[in-house]
């Protein structure tokens, strides 16, 4: 058992005269591991390639950090009046993901579309994808020492230094040095990690069509965004008896199952390859370009008079053998006569 989970003595890391934070390295190295998984899936599916993938993800992170630090702007305006110059330094943390969902999903799937893979299959593909960026990115606040939980003294609470504690929202008081808490950015890791590996026991074992899994994704994400959002106590706004974030998080599940209720009923269309032959680049021929191909090969037949009188040779020969049964019929006629 753990005494507790110390806190880390440092959030980025010195090569040279480069610094690289470290908040921003875990979300970098979440991306990474969801571009892997979501063009493994493309392929597996005969959709789409992993070149396919890291083309959609460019466009799709770039929306998703855009809307995701818009969003934490939005939520947390006071802490920005009077110094707007602090808006784009994302490297200091403030990245809500509602936003990054909101911008991201929409702007992914419209570049899977330019690219010629269905929208459904897209969906599906991405769906436990992005919660295994989400697993990996959520490390970014624990060197951060941010949105950590409530008070306790479990096993595996979390140590905060001193210029990293917050007021207790329960008393208005800053919290004692030393206090330990929940380490919610674990429970959100964890959380994450299953909800990946559940979507891919369902995909693998019941095969949801029509993107309806990432339905399935939404409300995985909203419940437990519920749950560890009720034990954060930093500043948020509260709207009746929820954090607005919970609130969302509500939202979210009530979208997902609209989704998953709606996009099951849809077929998924036919691969656009098969994803068994090796080496295939995932370039695939529409029905014109098969038709147009034919007539060519047609054209190259009719101008070729070498391939014309062979054609026409075993024409001839082919009428001028009889089949067996006329045979036997010519056999008899000789023998009656």
């Amino acid at each position: 058992m753990l005494a507790s989970i110390p806190s880390p003595s440092f959030n980025s890391i010195d090569i040279g005269p480069l610094s690289l934070n470290i908040y921003g390295l875990m979300i970098a190295l979440g991306v990474v591991a969801a571009v892997w998984l979501f063009g493994r899936r493309l392929e597996q599916r005969g959709a789409g390639t992993s070149e396919d993938a890291s083309s959609i993800a460019i466009w799709a992170v770039i929306a998703g950090v855009i809307g995701a630090r818009l969003y934490h702007v939005a939520t947390d305006w006071d802490r920005f009046v009077g110094n707007y110059g602090a808006i784009p330094k994302l490297w200091e943390g403030g990245l809500g993901i509602p936003g990054g969902l909101l911008f991201g999903i929409p702007v992914g799937l419209y570049m899977a579309h330019r690219r010629g893979i269905p929208l459904g299959i897209a969906a599906t593909c991405a769906a436990p994808a992005i919660p295994l960026a989400q697993a990996i990115g959520r490390w970014g606040n624990y060197f951060n020492q941010e949105l950590y939980g409530r008070a306790t003294d479990l096993p595996w609470a979390l140590e905060i230094d001193a210029s990293h504690l917050v007021e207790d929202p329960a008393t208005g008081q800053m919290f004692e040095v030393g206090t330990t808490f929940h380490p919610t950015f674990l429970y959100e890791s964890l959380w994450s990690l299953a909800t990946v590996g559940v979507l891919l026991y369902i995909d693998r074992r019941w095969r949801p069509t029509g993107g309806s899994l990432m339905g399935l994704y939404l409300i995985a994400y909203g419940i437990g965004r519920f749950w560890v959002e009720g034990l954060r106590v930093d500043p948020a706004d509260d709207v009746g008896p929820f954090r607005w974030n919970q609130w969302v998080a509500l939202g979210s599940v009530v979208i997902g199952v609209v989704l998953f209720l709606v996009l099951r009923l849809r077929p998924d269309p036919p691969p656009r390859f098969d994803p068994d032959v090796e080496g295939h680049d995932g370039d695939d021929l529409d029905a014109d370009e098969v038709a147009a191909n034919d007539d060519v090969e047609d054209v190259l037949d009719a101008d070729d008079p070498d391939v014309t009188r062979e054609s026409d040779a075993e024409a001839a020969v082919s009428d001028s053998e009889p089949t067996g049964r006329d045979a036997d019929a010519d056999a008899d006629d000789r023998e009656s006569r």
